[in-house]
């Protein structure tokens, strides 16, 4: 039986990109002689990309597109995709044309090779400004020093995904998806493939700094639970430190005297309160950490 090799593309609001995107996409993969499928999700565009679809799907018998009923976001766009390719081999491409479609080539030599997932190192990324550049490289750096998984630097979602290694992907069905992360954390041998990023072919980048934001925070909070060991902790050095205050009102108490009753021991009860709340939340954080947010 004939290898068969799944392409997914998230697309919202790439309209203008498209033609050009699936031309050079198709040509690919006819050049590896593998029967093949394109699977293009929508995430609920709001121009004229639905409509650009339908019609590739017209021409091309290779093509198949689902259509989200509103913008939930790439996360989501991509696992919808993901839940539905069968080829042996999925391969994991924006429509912008950022990540070159012949790198694939390299992608199914490597996976020939014995590895599960083959992913593309971005060496420069032209065309963003030095705060996004600066931005994610610390982000990396911070996430992998947070978190147990060793998440690759500098990659995004281009790489090829085994057919074992994606069934294993799919078995994780969280509500709230950091897609690089679980590539990660998934295991099998993985392999990276260096490439220089392209400026964007047409239109501007859908990620405003508020979203990356959003999406550092989703990707923190997935991989670490240091943030609610810093709830303990701080909790234990406020009550430490209320300790310490009455201990220092005390002694100055027994020596000046009081000259405000009362106030000593309202400043302690609240210090003291407020860290137990916290060591509290960091506990109950803990224990939520360990549940499943599966559906």
């Amino acid at each position: 039986m004939s290898e068969l090799l799944s392409v997914v593309v998230p697309a919202y609001n790439e309209s203008p990109v498209l033609g050009e995107f699936h031309q050079r996409m198709s040509g690919v993969m006819q050049a590896t002689g593998l029967a093949y499928e394109i699977i293009y999700v929508d995430d609920g565009s709001t121009d004229d990309t639905a409509v650009v679809l339908n019609y590739l799907r017209e021409q091309d018998p290779a093509v198949a597109v689902i259509e989200l009923s509103r913008n939930f976001g790439k996360e989501v766009a991509l696992s919808a995709g993901l839940d539905h390719a069968v080829g042996d081999a999925v391969i994991i491409i924006d429509a912008d044309l950022q990540d070159p479609p012949e790198l694939v080539h390299d992608f199914l030599r490597e996976w020939r090779e014995g590895y599960d997932i083959v992913y593309g190192r971005r060496t420069d990324r032209e065309g963003e400004s030095w705060l996004k550049v600066t931005s994610a490289k610390w982000f990396y750096r911070v996430l992998n020093r947070l978190s147990d998984v060793e998440i690759p630097r500098d990659s995004g979602d281009f790489r090829l995904i085994s057919r074992r290694a994606l069934d294993a992907l799919l078995s994780l069905r969280e509500t709230h998806r950091y897609m690089k992360g679980l590539y990660a954390w998934v295991g099998f041998p993985q392999k990276q493939i260096p490439y220089l990023r392209r400026p964007r072919a047409s239109g501007t980048t859908k990620w405003s700094y508020w979203r990356l934001w959003n999406f550092a925070l989703e990707g923190i909070t997935s991989f670490s639970d240091v943030p609610l060991k810093l709830s303990t902790y701080l909790g234990v050095i406020t009550s430490s430190l209320a300790f310490l205050y009455g201990f220092y009102f005390l002694l100055r108490t027994w020596i000046l005297g009081n000259p405000v009753p009362g106030y000593p021991s309202l400043i302690l009860i609240v210090l003291f309160l407020g860290g137990v709340q916290l060591i509290c939340l960091g506990i109950i954080g803990e224990y939520l950490a360990h549940i499943p947010t599966q559906k």
